[in-house]
């Protein structure tokens, strides 16, 4: 991909970050979204939830990418949090695609991003992106999340939405929290280990991102998981061994419920989901294996 003008959205979260860091060490010209004024030149002003995007921010861009919303871990879902998580989402997507669509020339590509929580609770079955969605909160914010970005793709933009899996780092996502237990040897399998977890190092991340920006002629929905999910049970074998610590306690599925009250349902929920269309369109994984992934986040 040739030197470009790329605006991102979601700049200061975990993948909007890394994105960012990539792709200016390839010499792209980056233009972060801030609900703020703006306080540095490449910075562009927009209101996700009031509908509002500096247009002139876009003008001439080759790619927008959509990485924000609020965060699903590290707080309880009260009605209003849960209100927030869609509407950061559902009204941020809906912002940017109508921007985008207003636009004399828009650009080649739109980058939305959305969640394998669109496809619920799976059990063992393994999911492909011809799944249809589930049901409850999370399926029903990616249904919406995604349906938001219809008028770029009515206006010929091609729109691809990244359906990402429980993210193996350090600095955020899900084994955040899940690193420190672990080394302190409190980390052990959650409720009966037997669920699913579809998880995907950062760094594929980020590069299954910039493959789908380059590849002209992909769109739609693409699960960016690591090829082969574990279960909970197995992820915990992992980590113990990689951080040489026992991982001898379970934690009872009541306490997890107590303790995170209706997320809990993503941390004992099973979702068996492969990226069946990544690996088509000739994506190599660099971290493929739980063990590889989470090496490559210490």
């Amino acid at each position: 991909m040739e030197h470009s003008r790329i605006v991102v959205a979601g700049a200061s979260g975990l993948i909007g970050g890394a994105l960012v860091r990539s792709l200016k060490a390839d010499g792209h010209q980056v233009v972060r979204l801030v609900r703020r004024a703006p306080r540095a030149q490449d910075e562009v002003r927009w209101d996700p939830e009031g509908g509002y995007v500096d247009p002139a921010g876009l003008a001439g861009c080759d790619a927008v990418l959509n990485f924000a919303g609020a965060g699903v871990g590290g707080r309880r879902w009260t009605d209003a949090y849960k209100q927030r998580i869609r509407d950061s989402r559902v009204r941020g997507t809906a912002t940017l695609a109508e921007a985008l669509a207003a636009l004399p020339e828009p650009p080649r590509v739109f980058v939305n991003g959305s969640a394998i929580g669109y496809y619920g609770e799976t059990g063992d079955r393994v999911v492909d992106e011809s799944a249809p969605p589930g049901t409850g909160f999370l399926p029903e914010v990616c249904v919406a999340w995604e349906g938001a970005a219809a008028p770029a793709e009515r206006a010929g933009v091609r729109t691809v939405f990244v359906r990402t899996g429980l993210v193996v780092a350090r600095q955020g996502g899900a084994w955040q929290r899940l690193f420190p237990l672990f080394k302190a040897g409190l980390g052990g399998r959650m409720g009966d280990g037997s669920q699913y977890w579809s998880y995907v190092s950062l760094h594929d991340e980020v590069a299954a991102i910039r493959h789908l920006i380059a590849a002209d002629g992909l769109s739609g929905p693409f699960n960016v998981t690591a090829p082969e999910p574990l279960t909970n049970r197995e992820i915990t074998e992992v980590m113990g061994r990689v951080l040489g610590r026992p991982t001898l306690f379970a934690v009872p599925a009541p306490v997890l419920r107590t303790v995170l009250g209706e997320m809990a349902g993503d941390v004992l929920g099973s979702a068996r989901v492969v990226p069946k269309r990544l690996l088509e369109s000739g994506f190599a994984f660099a971290f493929p294996d739980a063990e590889a992934a989470v090496r490559a986040a210490l």
